[in-house]
């Protein structure tokens, strides 16, 4: 399914599956998948302004339109009570020369902006992020490609409506991170967030590793890196966006800007949180293809966006009986 809206923006970035529960009355419902575009139709990156919608049957409009040269980048997650966030890293000529450390957007369940949350220190580049999603309150942990690190916020979502946050936290640092002429940037991306354990994993594409944050949703002080969980140069080529398997494996999608591999371009790859490989597949035979990955809440569905094709297939997964 393409994601080119009629603005002719291109280079998907982020995904996200609308879930069960989410407030009725919107433009978005659940089973929707949203998409954000990085760059604009001349192809400048971080100019992109749209996030596009996509239903279940495969018909696709623009949600939300930014500011011109707002750079919606990977950092995307929807909230139950009708919100959507999206982060954004602006550049004036699409160049990291320029990169900006930009905001975390706030739009409700129309597609009308509500809020725009700054902190040059906090939200320095916010370049992905996941969710916790408790209903009137949320835990909302975002990697930050400008600083290498990443910051918990933690919201309250009252019943009559808005969003207010309660506190920032850097929770995580340490992490490569540069400019990159073909890469805009590289640092910290995707994010997966296990409540069970508390553990935030972080996948850092300049170290080409996936590290664990432990004490992830309730410490007050920086961790550092965390500990590395999955370290394989034969399968890891710049992971950049990550999403949890159904079975609780870790999925990353391969950028390429780092470690690449021309025998297996654009890659997402399968790995057990003890770091045993098992399985990859290409969504292109160029590379630079993949970016943003999600999984449906209730692990029946995988979306993919391909930065090369500038669009975005959603599989079925059949479960195991």
């Amino acid at each position: 399914m393409s994601t080119v809206p009629a603005t002719g923006d291109v280079n998907p970035y982020g995904v996200v599956f609308v879930p069960l529960g989410f407030a009725r009355g919107g433009t978005i419902r659940h089973g929707d998948v949203l998409v954000s575009n990085f760059n604009n139709s001349d192809n400048l990156q971080g100019t992109g302004t749209t996030i596009m919608r996509v239903t279940p049957n495969n018909q696709a409009s623009v949600f939300f339109q930014a500011p011109a040269g707002s750079g919606l980048t990977t950092a995307l997650g929807v909230l139950k009570r009708g919100f959507v966030l999206v982060g954004n890293v602006p550049s004036t000529d699409g160049t990291s020369a320029t990169a900006m450390a930009g905001s975390l957007m706030v739009l409700d369940k129309h597609g009308k902006l509500v809020a725009n949350l700054t902190n040059p220190n906090l939200l320095n580049g916010p370049w992905d992020l996941t969710v916790f999603d408790q209903g009137n309150r949320a835990s909302v942990f975002v990697s930050n490609v400008l600083s290498g690190t990443v910051t918990r916020l933690n919201l309250r979502l009252p019943a009559g409506g808005g969003v207010q946050v309660v506190s920032e936290t850097q929770i995580a640092s340490g992490y490569t991170h540069q400019g990159d002429p073909a890469a805009f940037e590289i640092g910290p991306t995707g994010l997966v967030y296990d409540h069970a354990t508390d553990t935030l994993f972080v996948a850092s594409t300049g170290d080409n590793a996936v590290y664990a944050v432990p004490h992830a949703g309730r410490t007050q002080v920086d961790g550092g890196t965390g500990t590395v969980i999955y370290q394989d140069d034969a399968h890891l080529h710049g992971p950049l966006g990550m999403t949890t398997a159904a079975d609780g494996n870790l999925i990353v999608a391969n950028g390429d800007a780092v470690n690449p591999d021309p025998n297996n371009p654009s890659t997402l790859v399968e790995f057990t949180r003890r770091g045993q490989f098992v399985g990859q597949f290409s969504l292109s035979t160029s590379p630079g293809g993949a970016f943003g990955i999600a999984t449906a809440p209730d692990g029946t569905q995988l979306a993919a966006v391909n930065d090369i094709t500038n669009s975005v297939t959603i599989w079925r997964i059949r479960r195991k009986s």
